[in-house]
């Protein structure tokens, strides 16, 4: 079946998450700059989730980009990563009001760790369903990056018990991480395309 309508679902969910995860931050009460400054953890989580939605999003598109077709056990691996994608808000709100207290912030990384396990098993869904789509099993590669992102999230985690902050310092190192695009994909993809 066509991947059109994964696409579009995906585009959707991921939207709503960030609107979801905007509408969180509360006016404050006060006309001045100085009444915001309670709102700094919100704000600050709010921020890296951003970046962490947007990060799973351009990745999310390069990836489908590469094929051209799906199956069910890729709808359903899709779903998987949506469900935990969605967490992120509550997440989020949970660290930030509580100003990055331990359960908060080892949830957070909880969920990030789940993300970024829902995305592999996403990759493997896609590779299983096109085993001959050489250009996207060699633009994946053994993604190194996507495997460190797991033991540093898993890092924070076990950080975050002893100090929240090393915890999230952490998880704002693998955003960084990624913040530069993944170009296996569109290297690999374009050059099988030139050839």
């Amino acid at each position: 079946m066509g991947k059109t309508r994964l696409e579009a679902f995906s585009d959707g969910v991921i939207a709503i998450i960030i609107t979801i995860m905007v509408l969180e931050l509360k006016v404050p009460h006060g006309a001045e700059f100085r009444d915001l400054l309670p709102l700094w953890p919100v704000f600050l989580g709010y921020v890296l989730s951003f970046v962490y939605v947007g990060i799973y999003w351009t990745n999310h598109h390069h990836l489908l980009h590469a094929v051209k077709e799906v199956g069910g056990g890729i709808l359903w691996a899709n779903l998987h990563l949506l469900f935990w994608l969605s967490l992120i808000p509550f997440v989020t709100t949970w660290m930030g009001e509580n100003h990055f207290e331990t359960w908060p912030t080892v949830a957070y990384g909880i969920v990030l760790v789940m993300c970024a396990i829902a995305y592999a098993v996403l990759v493997k869904a896609l590779v299983f369903h096109h085993p001959k789509n050489a250009a996207l099993a060699r633009a994946l590669g053994r993604d190194r990056k996507g495997k460190l992102s797991i033991v540093l999230y898993t890092a924070g985690i076990v950080a975050s018990c002893a100090h929240p902050g090393a915890g999230f310092l952490a998880y704002a190192v693998v955003a960084v991480m990624w913040l530069i695009p993944d170009r296996r994909i569109e290297g690999h993809l374009g050059a099988a395309d030139g050839a």
